[in-house]
């Protein structure tokens, strides 16, 4: 982290921002200024070179041809892999995770190269995945149940490098029936869930912001308005 300013970068919001993910670097922005931490959110767009100098990073969400022009940008500038080989923060949401991984099929069953970030595949599933999702992190570190929105056909299967975000207590996850969901991979943390993810899921935005600061932890900010948001969408998780 810089001196003065923590800096978030929102990785390619023109084309991976198709389900307002979007926030999830607002969210950083919001709590570390809350904090008394300086922040900013420096977005990237395929106009841009990917700098491997920011603090944290967060991907979102696309559909197929916006994943394919995702995947050409970071293999022609891979900035975001060699932070996240220094160590630093990646958050990377739903077809986000299928661009980190060593290929993903299109639904018209095309197979398409990633930037090998995280050691896992993507093939389309027969039915989409649409609901709330409620999962138990297996995460060292998170001891809150997660919970966001997925909304994908991705069945992602994992490899031997990899390691689960959580095990689906409600929803599909991952998709290949496993119980799985999302990925840890070193620095890099990909999940199916919207949101924004990190609204719902402060514990996890606290991770990301502590890494990126490197420090252990955060003391936790007293939100209730936060609280009532968990409470109501875990609420919904379980009714699933």
């Amino acid at each position: 982290m810089s001196e003065s300013t923590l800096r978030i970068g929102l990785v390619l919001p023109d084309v991976m921002g198709t389900y307002g993910d979007g926030g999830n670097a607002l969210v950083l922005k919001r709590r570390a200024v809350m904090r008394g931490i300086d922040a900013e959110v420096v977005h990237i767009t395929l106009d841009d070179p990917v700098p491997d100098s920011l603090d944290v990073y967060t991907l979102g969400g696309a559909e197929d041809y916006a994943q394919r022009l995702a995947t050409r940008h970071l293999t022609r500038y891979p900035g975001l892999q060699q932070a996240a080989a220094a160590g630093r923060p990646v958050l990377a949401i739903c077809a986000a995770i299928q661009v980190l991984g060593h290929w993903y099929e299109t639904s018209a069953g095309e197979r398409v190269d990633g930037i090998s970030l995280f050691d896992l595949t993507t093939a389309p599933q027969a039915e989409r995945s649409i609901g709330e999702l409620l999962v138990d992190p297996t995460l060292p570190g998170l001891s809150q149940p997660l919970t966001g929105f997925e909304n994908h056909r991705g069945g992602t299967t994992l490899g031997s490098d990899a390691a689960p975000l959580g095990r689906v207590r409600h929803g599909v996850g991952n998709g290949v029936g496993d119980g799985t969901e999302g990925v840890v991979q070193g620095s890099v943390i990909g999940t199916y869930m919207h949101g924004p993810a990190l609204a719902r899921n402060p514990e996890l935005a606290d991770r990301l912001l502590a890494t990126a600061m490197g420090v252990e932890s955060l003391a936790p900010l007293d939100l209730p308005e936060v609280d009532r948001l968990r409470r109501e969408r875990l609420a919904a998780g379980r009714r699933r």
